[in-house]
C-alpha cells in the first residue's frame, strides 16, 4: 500500500462510517413510507430480501465458505440463532415504534446502547468499570428513573431496543463471523419461517405484495438494500478506524432520529423528557471522555 493510500484509508473509513450511521439515523423516513404495512410483515420481508441481497454480495466476495462453516458448527449455529432472534426483536420493536410516532423514544434507546454495553461488560464479562464509565452508567440510570417517575411509565420501547441490541452485540462478540457474513447467517436462519409466513399471507390475499400500489411494492423489495448497504459501509469503516473514533461517530444515528422525531414529526418533547435526555447525554459525554483518555494512554502500533 502506498503512503498516500495509507494516509487516506482512515479518511475513507470516517466517510464510510459516517454515511452508515447517517443512513441508520434517517431510516425512519423509509419506514414511515411503509406505515400501511404491518410491522411483523415488514420484518419478514426484511429477512427475505436482505438474504437475497447478501447472497449476491457473498457470492461476489467469496464469503460462502465461512457462512457454511458457521451453519455446520453447533456452537456457532447456536450463537447465531440466538443473535438472529435478538436482531429480529430489535427490528420489530423499532419499525413498530417508528410507525406509532415514537421516533424520539427510539433515539433514546440507541443513545443508551453504549452505556448498556459498558454495564454488560461489567456484569457478564467481568470487565473493570472505570470511574468515568461508572459515572456515565449512573447518569443514564438516573435519566431513565426520571422518565419512569415523572411520566408514570417504563420507557419500554427505548429499553427494549437498547436491551435487544446490547445483548445482540454481546453475542456477536462471541461469534467468529464478520459483520457481513454474520448478518447473512442470521437472516438465513429465520428466512424459512419468514418466507413461509409471507407465502401463507399471499395465499390468503392479505400480504402487501400484490395488494399494494407500485410505490409500496418497490419499497418492500428495497428493505434488503436498506438493511445491507449501511452494514457494508460499517464493515468498511470499522476496518480502517480506531474503536474510539467509531464510537463517537455512532451518535450520529440516534441524533438524527431525535431531530427527525422532534423537528419533522413534531413528537411531544416535554420538560421532564428533556431533563432525562440531558442526564443520558451527560453520561455519554463521560463515556466518550473516558474512551478518548484511554486511547491517549494506549501506545499506538
Amino acid at each position: 500500500m502506498s503512503s498516500h493510500d495509507s494516509a487516506s484509508s482512515p479518511a475513507r473509513g470516517v466517510i464510510a462510517a459516517f454515511l452508515c450511521y447517517l443512513a441508520w439515523g434517517l431510516v425512519p423516513l423509509f419506514w414511515k413510507e411503509l406505515g400501511s404495512v404491518d410491522a411483523l410483515e415488514l420484518i419478514a420481508h426484511r429477512h427475505v430480501w436482505s438474504l437475497v441481497f447478501l447472497a449476491g454480495v457473498l457470492t461476489c466476495l467469496g464469503g460462502w465458505p465461512e457462512a457454511v462453516r458457521a451453519l455446520r458448527t453447533p456452537r456457532d449455529l447456536a450463537i447465531n440463532a440466538a443473535s438472529s432472534l435478538l436482531l429480529t426483536i430489535n427490528w420489530l420493536i423499532y419499525v413498530w415504534a417508528v410507525n406509532r410516532g415514537q421516533v424520539i423514544e427510539c433515539s433514546l434507546g440507541y443513545f443508551l446502547v453504549p452505556l448498556l454495553n459498558v454495564t454488560l461488560g461489567r456484569l457478564v464479562l467481568h470487565e473493570t468499570l472505570r470511574p468515568l464509565q461508572g459515572a456515565a452508567v449512573a447518569a443514564a440510570a438516573i435519566g431513565v428513573g426520571l422518565l419512569v417517575f415523572r411520566l408514570g411509565h417504563v420507557p419500554w420501547i427505548a429499553l427494549g431496543l437498547a436491551g435487544s441490541f446490547g445483548f445482540y452485540g454481546l453475542l456477536r462478540k462471541r461469534s467468529p463471523l464478520g459483520p457481513l457474513t454474520g448478518l447473512a447467517v442470521e437472516t438465513a436462519l429465520l428466512t424459512p419461517l419468514a418466507g413461509g409466513w409471507l407465502l401463507w399471507k399471499a395465499a390468503h390475499g392479505s400480504g402487501a405484495l400484490g395488494h399494494s400500489d407500485a410505490r409500496v411494492t418497490t419499497l418492500v423489495f428495497s428493505t434488503g438494500v436498506v438493511t445491507a448497504i449501511p452494514l457494508l459501509l460499517f464493515a468498511y469503516g470499522a476496518r480502517r478506524l480506531r474503536l474510539t473514533t467509531l464510537g463517537l461517530l455512532q451518535y450520529t444515528a440516534p441524533t438524527c432520529q431525535f431531530l427527525l422525531g422532534w423537528l419533522v414529526y413534531r413528537e411531544t418533547f416535554t420538560r421532564d423528557r428533556a431533563w432525562a435526555f440531558v442526564l443520558i447525554w451527560s453520561g455519554l459525554a463521560c463515556y466518550s471522555l473516558d474512551a478518548w483518555l484511554t486511547q491517549r494512554r494506549t501506545p499506538s502500533g
